[in-house]
């Protein structure tokens, strides 16, 4: 199944006046594993476009999946570049992100990105695709985002539903370029894991930015969302995991694509 894939300039005001400290259910908590998302995005984009721009010398007899690839770089710069706006917004309302920044960007990344071959890379990257498609479709289909900031839930469906438009592009050059079953295993196991741990040292640094909140105030907060997050993200994540460990797997078993381009219409 192919897709055209339209490379849509946004430019979302990340206002910090306008934007609440607390943008999430007006919950610390919540904003912050939001936030926390938002921090490794950026690199991460990069880190797939150039995990797949590797082998495009591999797929020039498929026009089509080139002109695909192309438009897949075009979407995940675009990506970069909004979240790493809000992260102006961020600093302005008192958080230090740099900190995570530099260990994230310029120490952590850089050398699993050394550590690991291309092929694995492009691998991480199939299965990171995957589940933020995944994600994305839930934060299309129900209802959780209708809580967040008008701004940063428009910035987040964008996000998701031209997640959804791509989502079978990365896997479609590591078919033909390496389709073996254990590397796509190995991609999810080292792509989830390193999902979840950037993804919570992030949110945790900012965390301990709240002086303001004692520690029983803070517990509820907690309480208020993780229960939520784990029936929700957990549920997701776990699903999605499933669906890929099946050997004959493609993102395009779930035609979704419906979802993004209703979404993307209204916000054309």
């Amino acid at each position: 199944m192919s897709h055209s894939i339209t490379v849509r300039k946004m430019s979302f005001d990340f206002d910090p006046n306008a934007v609440p400290r607390w943008w999430f259910l007006n919950n610390p908590v919540a904003t912050h594993i939001a936030n926390g998302l938002h921090l490794v995005f950026p690199e991460g984009e990069r880190f797939f476009i150039r995990s797949v721009k590797h082998y495009l010398d591999q797929i020039e007899d498929d026009p089509v999946l080139l002109e695909r690839a192309r438009g897949f770089f075009g979407q995940e710069a675009r990506h970069g570049q909004e979240h790493a706006r809000s992260f102006e917004m961020i600093e302005k309302q008192g958080y230090d992100v740099q900190r995570f920044l530099d260990m994230y960007e310029k120490n952590a990344l850089p050398r699993l990105e050394k550590f690991f071959p291309p092929n694995i890379r492009l691998a991480i990257t199939v299965a990171l695709e995957h589940l933020t498609a995944s994600l994305g479709e839930s934060a299309l289909v129900d209802r959780f985002l209708d809580d967040a900031h008008p701004t940063m839930r428009a910035l987040l469906r964008w996000h998701a539903a031209e997640e959804i438009e791509h989502k079978s592009i990365a896997f479609d050059v590591l078919k033909k370029v390496d389709p073996r079953y254990s590397v796509r295993i190995a991609g999810m196991a080292i792509g989830l894991t390193g999902l979840m741990v950037f993804w919570t040292i992030g949110t945790r640094m900012l965390l301990r930015q709240e002086t303001g909140v004692t520690k029983a105030e803070m517990k509820t907060y907690r309480n208020a969302v993780m229960e939520k997050r784990r029936k929700h993200t957990s549920a997701i994540l776990k699903n999605a995991v499933k669906k890929y460990l099946a050997p004959r797997f493609h993102p395009d078993q779930n035609d979704n694509y419906h979802l993004a381009a209703s979404y993307l219409e209204s916000v054309a």
